[in-house]
C-alpha cells in the first residue's frame, strides 16, 4: 500500500510538472479557496493576473504582423488573401446575427428580469459613467478610419491589431510585387522574428499558473458568491444560451470541414482554461494561432481570419447584450414590442462591431441600445453592474471558440484547410513538427502535430 501511495503521488507530481491544464486548473482551485476564505487577500492578487495580460499583449502585434506577411507571400497570391477577409467577414456577420437572435429568444421565453419590480430611480445616475470611465463607442465611420495607421509606430505600439492588420497587408503586398529577387533577405528576417516571439510566449506561458490563481482570487474576493443568488436566473440563461450557441457551432464546423468541435475543445484545453482563468481571451491568441497552423489551417487564414474575429465577431459578447438588453427592460417592467426587439437586433449588430479594446464596451452598447428604444432609462444598465464581470468566462469561452470555428471554415471555403492534417491532430496522431510548449524546462521546442501544407484541402 505504502509503494501504491508513492507512486501515485509521484504520478501526480510529475503531471504537475509536465501538464500545463493541470497547473492551471490547481491554480484555480486554489484562487477560489483564497478568495473565499481571505477575500481581502484575493482582491490584493490582481496585479498577478493583469501583469501576465500585458506581457502577452505586448507580443500579439508583432506576432500578427509575422503571420500575416508571411502568410501571404507563402502563398503568393493576395486575391486570395482579400477572398479569405470577405468570406470572414461574412461569416462573422451571420454568427453574431444567430448569436443575437438565440440570445433573445431565449431572453423572451425564460424572462430572467421579470418580477424584480426595481424603480430606476432607485439607481445611481453615474454608476455606469464610473464602470466606464466616460467612454463612448466609436461611430461606423470613426471606427473604420481608427481601423487605418496614421503612424507605423504608434499601430505597435497601441497594440491596434486592425492597424496592425493593415500594414501587414500592405507590406506582404509589396513583397509579392517585389519577388524573392529583389528583397531575398526579407521573408527569412520575418519568419525568424516569429520563432523568437513564439519562443518568448514559451517562457510567458510558465506564468500562467500565478496569473489565473491571482485572478480567480481577485473575482472571488471581489465579489464574492452573493451576485449567484441575486443574478442566478440571468446568469443561468446567459450560460445555457451560450452552451446551446456552441452546440449550433459544432453542427457548422461538421457540416462545412467535417470536423469536430468537442475534438477541437480537447486540443486546445490548456488554452482554454486559460482564457476562462484570466478572463481574457488575448492571452491565448498567439498559442491558439499555433495550434490553428498544427490543425491544418494555412498561415495566411489564420493571420487573417483570428485577429479580426476579435473585432468582429464577438458571440459571446453578442448572446450577453441581447439578453441584458431584455432582463434590464423586464426588471423595470418595460414590455418590448417585436418591432423594439428587432431595433435591439439592429443596433447590436452594429454597437459590438466597435466593443473590442474599449472599457465597459458592454455597458456602452447597452446604454447605445437603451437610447435607441427610447423607452429603457440609462440608468437602468446599472442593473447589471454586480453581474457583468462574472458573465466574463462565458463571453471568453464563446467569443473564443466562435473565432476558431470561423477559421476552420473560412479556410475550408477558400481551400486553405488540410482536413487530413486536422483530423490526425485533433485525435493525437500526425507527424510532428516544432510547436513552443509552455512546459519545457528549457523553453525550446518539441514534437507536436505538423503544420499544413501550402495548399492543401486534400483529403487524400
Amino acid at each position: 500500500m505504502p509503494h501504491a501511495n508513492g507512486s501515485l503521488v509521484h504520478r501526480a507530481g510529475r503531471l504537475l510538472r509536465t501538464s500545463l491544464f493541470a497547473q492551471v486548473l490547481l491554480a484555480l482551485l486554489l484562487g477560489v479557496l483564497v478568495g473565499r476564505l481571505w477575500p481581502q487577500v484575493g482582491s490584493s492578487l490582481q496585479p498577478l493576473g493583469d501583469g501576465f495580460v500585458r506581457l502577452i499583449k505586448a507580443m500579439i502585434a508583432p506576432l500578427v504582423f509575422c503571420v500575416v506577411v508571411a502568410g501571404i507571400t507563402k502563398a503568393g497570391d493576395l486575391k486570395a488573401f482579400g477572398r479569405i477577409g470577405v468570406k470572414a467577414l461574412i461569416w462573422f456577420e451571420v454568427a453574431t446575427s444567430v448569436a443575437l437572435v438565440v440570445g433573445l429568444l431565449a431572453g423572451n421565453v425564460f424572462a430572467p428580469g421579470a418580477g424584480m419590480n426595481v424603480d430606476p430611480a432607485t439607481l445611481r445616475q453615474g454608476a455606469v459613467d464610473d464602470a466606464t470611465g466616460g467612454g463612448h463607442l466609436p461611430s461606423t465611420a470613426q471606427f473604420v478610419l481608427e481601423s487605418l495607421p496614421d503612424s507605423a509606430v504608434g499601430a505597435f505600439a497601441e497594440n491596434s491589431l486592425l492597424q496592425v492588420l493593415v500594414l501587414a497587408c500592405l507590406v506582404g503586398a509589396a513583397l509579392l510585387h517585389l519577388g524573392q529577387s529583389k528583397v531575398p533577405q526579407i521573408l527569412p528576417f520575418i519568419e525568424q522574428a516569429q520563432d523568437v516571439v513564439f519562443t518568448i510566449v514559451g517562457y510567458l506561458m510558465k506564468l500562467a499558473p500565478l496569473a489565473v490563481f491571482g485572478a480567480t482570487a481577485h473575482l472571488v474576493g471581489e465579489y464574492g458568491l452573493g451576485a449567484m443568488s441575486t443574478y442566478g436566473k440571468l446568469i443561468a440563461v446567459c450560460y445555457g444560451v451560450a452552451l446551446v450557441f456552441l452546440v449550433l457551432l459544432g453542427c457548422a464546423l461538421k457540416a462545412v470541414t467535417g470536423l469536430s468541435l468537442w475534438k477541437f475543445v480537447r486540443y486546445t484545453r490548456e488554452e482554454l482554461l486559460l482564457a476562462l482563468g484570466t478572463g481574457s481571451s488575448e492571452t491565448v491568441m498567439p498559442r491558439m494561432m499555433q495550434k490553428l497552423r498544427a490543425a491544418g489551417c494555412r498561415d495566411d487564414a489564420v493571420g487573417l481570419v483570428l485577429p479580426t474575429g476579435y473585432s468582429f465577431n464577438l458571440d459571446g459578447a453578442s448572446i450577453y447584450l441581447s439578453i441584458g438588453t431584455l432582463f434590464i427592460a423586464q426588471a423595470i417592467g418595460v414590455d418590448l414590442s417585436l418591432g423594439q426587439q428587432i431595433t435591439v437586433v439592429l443596433v447590436l449588430m452594429l454597437t459590438s462591431k466597435g466593443m473590442a479594446g474599449v472599457p465597459g464596451s458592454a455597458f456602452l452598447a447597452l446604454s447605445a441600445t437603451a437610447s435607441a428604444l427610447g423607452v429603457i432609462p440609462a440608468s437602468a444598465v446599472a442593473l447589471l453592474l454586480g453581474v457583468d464581470r462574472i458573465m466574463d468566462s462565458m463571453r471568453v469561452a464563446t467569443n473564443l471558440l466562435g473565432n476558431c470555428v470561423a477559421v476552420f471554415a473560412v479556410s475550408r471555403w477558400e481551400g486553405a484547410l488540410d482536413r487530413v492534417t486536422a483530423k490526425q491532430v485533433m485525435n493525437g496522431e500526425g507527424s510532428s513538427t516544432t510547436v513552443v510548449r509552455a512546459d519545457d524546462d528549457t523553453g525550446e521546442r518539441e514534437s507536436a502535430p505538423a503544420t499544413a501544407p501550402t495548399r492543401g484541402d486534400s483529403d487524400t
